[in-house]
């Protein structure tokens, strides 16, 4: 997940001084920077911190001469982030139609890389919470990357989402969330129960046809550039599986909450929209829906471990003041659903809330 982009700073004088730690990594970045900086006329001195990911990896903003305002310089230490998948994907998002940074020059033994700016302006910055119809035209605007990124799919070019995957991902909230996060052994009844659903869980999304999948298509990650496509960044953990993953992430943000209307109003937006482009949706727009909350579900829970774990093990707290959120979207989905009453019953526990009531609907 990428973290917010932070506000356009002034350019630094000496800035590999003040933006590294690391003397051989500072010199190593320097030398690279004047190799690559005639043939783009690059401007060294103007380097400054652009935004810090959740992970290790950092961008920088450069500006540069010509028609070319500004670049943005990837940081990814290759003792810990592999930019080979980054590489892969920005070239699949080009050929699919979408726009996505260009990979301008890359250091593989450094983990440097020169990427074309696409702005400094996201989704998230300029959608009104209060405004759904405002908003409309940018979901709209979503739903159309999207789909051009699905049409292109094949198997066997991105890492499969695949059982092993989803059930490593649903393991980060049990360990991170409820037992290191809420300090809750994960035992008994309450171990029972999380197993129980999250056999239900992987079993559901796994029935789902397979494209390719972003991973993180939300308003953070999708960036605004005036009569332009919408860009879209943070890929490189695209995979190939379940086809209602990038609208579930789209329309049950980690950074914001929509009204169930809305909600649903763009989900039959991009429903209908596959369908007219014959991407393997269901064409029973219940079904179809169960699925993506099903799918959202996962990440919700993916999402909290996360969360947890960014906070307690990288000291990045920030994150886990949204984990209400995603705990008010796995109940909510947890209480519509009879086969996930257990799953349901244990955010009861950990969270010390009552049990919602109301008409719940599913298989039994």
């Amino acid at each position: 997940m990428t973290a917010p982009p932070l506000p356009a700073s002034e350019p630094i004088p000496s800035a590999t001084a003040i933006l590294w730690t690391d003397p051989q990594r500072a010199a190593a970045f320097q030398n690279w920077l004047a190799g690559i900086g005639a043939a783009h006329g690059l401007l060294p001195e103007t380097v400054r911190l652009a935004s810090a990911d959740a992970s290790f990896r950092r961008y920088f903003r450069i500006d540069a001469t010509g028609s070319a305002a500004s670049r943005i310089v990837m940081d990814a230490p290759p003792d810990k982030e592999n930019s080979e998948p980054f590489v892969q994907v920005a070239r699949l998002m080009a050929e699919a139609g979408v726009t996505a940074p260009q990979v301008l020059e890359w250091d593989r033994t450094h983990g440097f890389l020169l990427l074309d700016d696409l702005g400094r302006e996201t989704m998230l910055d300029v959608i009104d919470p209060a405004r759904p119809d405002a908003s409309r035209p940018l979901y709209d605007q979503a739903i159309d990357a999207l789909i051009r990124w699905q049409l292109a799919s094949r198997p066997n070019v991105l890492p499969p989402y695949d059982r092993a995957l989803l059930e490593r991902e649903l393991a980060l909230f049990p360990e991170w969330y409820i037992g290191r996060h809420r300090g809750i052994a994960v035992e008994g009844q309450l171990k029972e129960r999380l197993e129980r659903s999250f056999r239900l869980i992987v079993e559901n999304n796994l029935a789902s046809p397979s494209v390719y999948v972003h991973r993180d298509f939300m308003p953070r990650n999708l960036m605004v550039r005036n009569d332009a496509d919408l860009g879209v960044l943070d890929f490189q953990d695209a995979v190939y599986g379940p086809i209602t993953y990038d609208v579930a992430s789209l329309m049950r943000d980690a950074f914001l909450s929509w009204d169930e209307e809305f909600v649903l109003d763009v989900t039959i937006r991009y429903w209908e929209a596959a369908r007219k482009a014959k991407l393997p949706v269901d064409a029973d727009f219940g079904a179809f829906y169960r699925s993506v909350e099903w799918m959202g579900l996962q990440r919700h829970l993916k999402v909290a471990g996360i969360f947890a774990r960014l906070t307690l093990r990288d000291g990045k707290p920030r994150y886990l003041a949204d984990t209400p959120r995603f705990i008010a979207y796995i109940r909510s989905t947890a209480s519509r659903y009879m086969e996930l009453t257990p799953l349901l019953r244990v955010i009861d526990e950990i969270e010390g809330t009552s049990a919602l009531t109301g008409f719940a609907y599913g298989r039994v």
